[in-house]
């Protein structure tokens, strides 16, 4: 790991980690199958040892959360993939929300927080579930960035790419 890793995930091993949305995406198109990775229009920025990478990294949590927004950008986006894979990654993803532990934070209240106007609704959100304590894993430089000045537990999943 490097230097900017290693305090942080030490810290969080055996915790949990909300996974965001394009990364969540793409363990979703992984599972059904790593080599439709590259080939789908959502996913097409990561790569297969990305997939692997991501699974080596979720085993060191405990459980991986998430936010009803996230889910829905998630079947949104996988919404796009074409039949008879369309099914197949939603059947996946359906297994994938019934082991993954949901929170949720109201969107009034995600309304309220200053950061939203700079950052959107889903990524407040997040922001609020980090101050429990749960680390994130994003690709999203900004949401990063904004974790990280609140001394928030962030990961930037390019980071992670770099290093394993």
């Amino acid at each position: 790991m490097t230097d900017g890793l290693t305090p942080v995930l030490s810290r969080v091993r055996g915790g949990d980690v909300l996974v965001d949305t394009n990364i969540l995406l793409m363990y979703i198109v992984g599972t059904l199958d790593p080599q439709l990775i590259p080939m789908f229009k959502r996913t097409k920025m990561f790569t297969r040892d990305d997939y692997t990478i991501l699974c080596r990294f979720l085993q060191h949590f405990r459980s991986i959360i998430t936010v009803p927004n996230i889910l829905t950008e998630v079947s949104n986006l996988a919404g796009q993939m074409a039949e008879p894979r369309r099914t197949r990654v939603f059947q996946i993803f359906s297994q994938a929300v019934q082991v993954i532990r949901e929170q949720y934070i109201q969107s009034t209240i995600a309304a309220e927080d200053s950061a939203f106007l700079r950052l959107g609704l889903t990524d407040v959100v997040i922001a609020r579930i980090a101050e429990g304590r749960v680390l994130v894993l994003t690709d999203d430089f900004k949401l990063s960035q904004h974790l990280k000045r609140s001394g928030l537990d962030v990961v930037n999943f390019n980071h992670i790419r770099m290093v394993l």
